[in-house]
C-alpha cells in the first residue's frame, strides 16, 4: 500500500477530514444490507480502486481519490436547466467546488502548494489520456459506477444505456477495460456493455 511511502500519519488525518465531510451526505447508499452516506461510500470505493489500479499511486492521486466528489450533494442537479447545456454547466461547477473544498482542507493539513495543485488537476481531470494520475482516477470512477451503481441504473435508462456506456468506456484505457470486463454483471447488463464495446 503506497501510503507507507508518504507521510502516513498526515495522510490518514487528511483522509479522516475528507471522510468526515462526506459523511454529512444525507443521501443514503445501501450495499450488502448496510446503509452508508452515499458520497462517503463512493469515496472509499474510489480509493480502493485506485490502489488496485496503481500500487505505486502518487501522494496526490491517493489524496484526490478520497476527495474527488467532496460535498457533491451540495449542488443539486435540478438547480441547473435539465438539458445538455445545463448538465455540463452543473458538472463543471461541481468539479470546481470539489477542487476548492479539497484545497482548503489540504492547506489546513500543511500540504505543499505543488501537491495541492496536483490534486486539483486530478479532480478537474486536466490532461486525461496524457496525465497517468488523471487517467487512473477516470478508470477508477468508471469502475466504481460499474461495480456499485450500473445494475440498478440501466433498467431505467435502457434506451440510452449503450451510448452512456460507450462514452464511459472511451474515457478508460485498456487496463480499465480489462478490469471492467472482470466484474460480475448480470447477463442483461453484460449484453449492453458488449454492445457499447463494439461501438468503440
Amino acid at each position: 500500500m503506497n501510503i507507507k511511502t508518504h507521510d502516513e500519519r498526515k495522510m490518514i488525518a487528511t483522509f479522516e477530514k475528507f471522510d468526515s465531510y462526506n459523511k454529512q451526505d444525507l443521501n443514503q447508499f445501501i450495499w450488502n444490507g448496510k446503509t452508508y452516506p452515499q458520497e462517503y461510500f463512493m469515496a472509499i470505493k474510489l480509493y480502493e480502486w485506485v490502489l488496485k489500479l496503481d500500487e505505486n499511486a502518487s501522494e496526490a492521486l491517493l489524496l484526490a481519490s478520497r476527495c474527488q466528489h467532496l460535498g457533491r450533494w451540495e449542488i443539486r442537479r435540478d438547480s441547473y436547466p435539465m438539458d445538455r447545456v445545463g448538465y455540463l454547466s452543473w458538472r463543471k461547477k461541481l468539479s470546481e467546488s470539489h477542487a476548492t473544498k479539497a484545497s482548503i482542507i489540504l492547506k489546513e493539513a500543511k500540504y505543499s502548494q505543488s501537491v495541492i495543485e496536483e490534486v486539483e488537476q486530478i479532480i478537474l481531470k486536466k490532461g486525461i489520456k496524457q496525465n497517468t494520475d488523471v487517467q487512473t482516477i477516470e478508470n477508477a470512477l468508471c469502475l466504481v459506477f460499474l461495480e456499485f451503481q450500473y445494475e440498478s441504473f440501466y433498467p431505467t435508462h435502457q434506451e440510452t444505456i449503450v451510448n452512456i456506456l460507450k462514452k464511459s468506456l472511451m474515457k478508460m484505457d485498456e487496463k480499465g477495460h480489462k478490469c471492467a470486463m472482470s466484474l460480475p454483471f448480470s447477463s442483461e447488463g453484460s449484453s449492453y456493455i458488449e454492445q457499447a464495446i463494439k461501438l468503440l
